[in-house]
């Protein structure tokens, strides 16, 4: 949840890290989709993964029942790619629940007060 400054800071670096993380194995799942992604490239997945819970909290997170990859079954490049794009997405929606426009530029709100902190239009623009 978006309830302060530090929250938009948080959130901006996570994105970052999420969409840094799905395009490099994005990459390696387009050449071999079935291989096991190496232990190290997990654990710093299931570190990203798990600061994103805690931000997303239950509302926005992609899926009730899953927190991290189990590092014992190794999931494969294709699997980690599906679960950081849902990730990404529940991200969006956050940041879109949580931005207005005004004076043609988009903004974070915290608890409905416009903050002036700017940031881009909604992936997708819906009557809210």
């Amino acid at each position: 949840m978006i309830e302060n400054r530090n929250d938009i800071n948080k959130f901006e670096k996570l994105e970052a890290q999420l969409k840094g993380l799905h395009e490099e194995i994005e990459l390696l799942s387009k050449k071999k989709p079935d291989d096991g992604i190496n232990v190290f490239k997990l654990k710093l997945v299931n570190g990203i993964l798990e600061k994103a819970n805690e931000l997303l909290g239950a509302e926005y997170k992609p899926f009730p029942d899953f927190e991290v990859f189990d590092l014992e079954s190794i999931p494969t490049n294709s699997d980690v790619v599906m679960i950081l794009a849902q990730y990404l997405n529940c991200m969006e929606k956050l940041r879109s629940d949580n931005i207005e426009i005004g004076h043609g530029q988009w903004n974070w709100s915290i608890k409905g007060v416009v903050t002036g902190i700017r940031t881009a239009p909604p992936k997708k623009i819906q009557e809210r």
